[in-house]
């Protein structure tokens, strides 16, 4: 769900679904589930929004996470956030800022490299991914790729097919 929608209700709803997919996730054999931190675009939660790096996003966030990670503790599962350029944690080092803030076992990282390059940046690939890896690995649960077809977006391509250097990632 969009964690930082700008309807308040829209992330309660989120909430109690996300309640429901903790009580059922163990019993399916998971521990593991993913969230979109969010934009505040309130008709795609995956497409950007000048209101992404507000204090006030940042701080809705931080009030999601909180009441998600008690969820996450009560059915003792893991939430798994992804870096994606176009929400609130739009890059790793804002990902290491939450993981840090939030100081959760229960919260850890999902790796996707096709969602970690802002506009005018795939010349630097390497470094960026280093970088990512740097900052985040010891706490990624979960890592998967899909590819990029252009500068400055998350990647929809299969993987392999596109612009990631994917021997590198």
């Amino acid at each position: 769900f969009n964690m930082i929608h700008p309807d308040p209700s829209v992330r309660t709803d989120g909430l109690q679904s996300l309640r429901v997919l903790a009580g059922i996730a163990k019993p399916l054999g998971s521990n593991l589930l993913t969230l979109c931190t969010g934009t505040r675009d309130a008709d795609s939660m995956w497409r950007n929004h000048p209101d992404n790096a507000t204090p006030e996003a940042w701080t809705d966030l931080l009030v999601s996470m909180e009441a998600a990670l008690q969820i996450a503790e009560e059915y003792d599962v893991i939430l798994g956030v992804e870096p994606e350029v176009s929400n609130v944690v739009s890059s790793p080092a804002k990902a290491r800022d939450l993981l840090d803030t939030m100081a959760s076992p229960h919260l850890k990282i999902v790796m996707d490299g096709a969602n970690v390059f802002p506009s005018g940046t795939l010349n630097r690939q390497h470094e960026i991914l280093d970088g990512a890896f740097e900052l985040l690995g010891n706490d990624i649960a979960l890592a998967h790729a899909k590819d990029i077809s252009r500068d400055g977006e998350a990647g929809h391509e299969a993987a392999g097919t596109g612009l990631l250097d994917y021997n590198y990632y």
